[in-house]
């Protein structure tokens, strides 16, 4: 899956996958994407071990990119991350998920994300659903009563 596009518009805000240090990655199957994650201190419990969120927040995160470069006309939030962690990662490796879609519906897709260590061992498996819903106003967000108002003010001047 091609996710030049999405990458561009997370590389240009700040947000929780640049606070993480998330790498997103394109794949050659139309239905998987990629990132990475070095674990470091962004990223690690107090222990030095990668924290259970943030492996979550990996997986979620790495699901949207994957349903905004199926759906670019429209937006795609998270409503539910369930995952299983199996192994811990100590500081200093890089983890990297593989998201494979499981169900492409028109307003909810359906991800499985496994999680692995530099070795290939499976470190967490994680489902995540996303909704779909239409894109509005130029910055991707929904207009408001206020924004529609304003906006048929301007168009009877």
């Amino acid at each position: 899956m091609d996710i030049e596009r999405e990458k561009k518009i997370i590389d240009g805000r700040d947000g929780l996958s640049k606070t993480l240090g998330m790498e997103f990655l394109s794949t050659p199957e139309p239905d998987t994407c990629m990132a990475r994650m070095h674990v470091d201190g962004r990223n690690t419990q107090p222990f030095g071990f990668l924290s259970g969120g943030a492996s979550l927040a990996l997986a979620e995160n790495l699901a949207g990119v994957g349903s905004l470069a199926l759906c670019p006309d429209r937006l795609a939030v998270g409503i539910n991350v369930s995952g299983s962690h199996v192994q811990a990662v100590r500081e200093g490796d890089t983890v990297t998920a593989l998201a494979r879609l499981q169900y492409k519906g028109h307003t909810l897709h359906q991800w499985l994300v496994d999680i692995r260590n530099s070795r290939g061992d499976l470190i967490s498996t994680v489902h995540v659903t996303n909704y779909v819903l239409p894109a509005k106003g130029k910055s991707g967000a929904q207009k408001t009563t206020e924004d529609k108002d304003n906006s048929e003010r301007k168009d009877a001047e």
